[in-house]
């Protein structure tokens, strides 16, 4: 073991975190992956304390990887509704269904046979492989980025081709052979409550005397990242749609931004356009009805990875037509009390809700 891991190590074995996915490994490392699998992935781009509810209730609904292959796609997104980044959810589904036809329901711990699973990368492929199976995988989160950058003053962008390779040999040269699993998870750990983003806690850090950049005086300045880009804004429309006590409901493409959530049909305002303009061609095109708009229903924002989003939703009634899916996978006709069981995204979900609550 090199010092950085012989003393990371020494400060796991007393402040690691208790997590409801980190239990004492059984006698078959298969039956430990399964939850190991299922937090790295709901782990990504979300916070612990925001994942643990949604673990501990994806557990208790799919508590085997077989009981997951079995579930609709609908019971999975449902599961998963509200964390965002529903291509995970997509993926797990896949990946599940492919573990039970190809290797009897318990993942392999070959990384290479886990990076040709849907949705696992090399990070994650690392992070089963040496939690899970004890292999000596070197893994490299957003958080051991920033460890190591600030460790080594790596003065590349993390997020570049340069920055990341550089990374991930750094990674790979501290790896204490035997330990990788222990090691990953206290590196994952320091990053979450230590080696902060902003005012890291470098008093605590064990590795404090050895950080490049906080001898430098720079660790508030590593890791670099590349300039962002500005942030996109689209102002959207979405038509509550009433019929016979029902309101109507589109199902998205499986593939693409959302894929498989239901929504309230609607689109993009083009330029020159105003909302009731906008909505009537966009559900012209979608669902081949003319609608009249009538009051409006709410103004809704939401921010998603790459582009900001302001919703105007609004009370239609259909004038001509019968609506069908023409860019939808499906649409059906539900009561107020049947949206509860239709997964959706957080904006669509919201006019769901006040519908729920009375607010017709």
């Amino acid at each position: 073991m090199t010092d950085i891991s012989d003393r990371i190590l020494n400060w796991y074995a007393r402040n690691g975190r208790s997590l409801p996915w980190r239990v004492p490994a059984p006698a078959n490392p298969g039956q430990s992956a399964y939850p190991i699998w299922i937090s790295e992935i709901m782990l990504q781009q979300t916070r612990v304390e925001a994942v643990i509810p949604y673990f501990e209730r994806w557990m208790a609904k799919f508590p085997r990887l077989a009981d997951l292959a079995a579930a609709s796609e609908q019971e999975v997104l449902s599961a998963w509704e509200g964390l965002g980044y529903y291509s995970r959810a997509r993926n797990l589904h896949k990946a599940a269904q492919v573990v039970v036809e190809k290797f009897g329901g318990e993942l392999p711990g070959d990384l290479t046979l886990l990076r040709q699973l849907p949705g696992i990368g090399r990070y994650t492929a690392a992070a089963i492989a040496s939690i899970a199976f004890g292999q000596d995988a070197a893994t490299l989160d957003g958080n051991l980025k920033r460890v190591f950058a600030r460790l080594f003053d790596v003065q590349e962008p993390a997020d570049s081709p340069a920055g990341d390779k550089r990374l991930w040999a750094l990674a790979e040269a501290h790896l204490p052979k035997g330990r990788a699993g222990d090691y990953n998870q206290a590196l994952m750990d320091l990053g979450a409550t230590i080696c902060v983003p902003k005012n890291p806690r470098c008093l605590l850090c064990p590795l404090s005397e050895l950080c490049q950049a906080r001898i430098l005086g720079m660790q508030e300045q590593r890791p670099v990242m590349k300039p962002k880009k500005e942030v996109p804004h689209y102002t959207v429309t979405a038509a509550v749609l009433w019929r016979d006590g029902k309101v109507l409901l589109a199902k998205r493409p499986s593939t693409g931004l959302l894929g498989g959530m239901w929504e309230f049909p609607g689109g993009k305002q083009e330029a020159g356009e105003s909302l009731a303009e906008a909505l009537q061609r966009e559900i012209r095109e979608e669902l081949a009805a003319g609608i009249r708009v009538n009051e409006p229903y709410g103004v809704y924002r939401h921010a998603y990875t790459h582009f900001r989003i302001t919703l105007h939703a609004f009370f239609c009634e259909i004038v001509d037509g019968e609506p069908r899916a023409l860019e939808a996978q499906e649409i059906r006709w539900l009561t107020v009390s049947e949206l509860v069981d239709y997964p959706m995204g957080k904006v669509d979900r919201q006019i769901a809700l006040r519908l729920m609550e009375g607010g017709k």
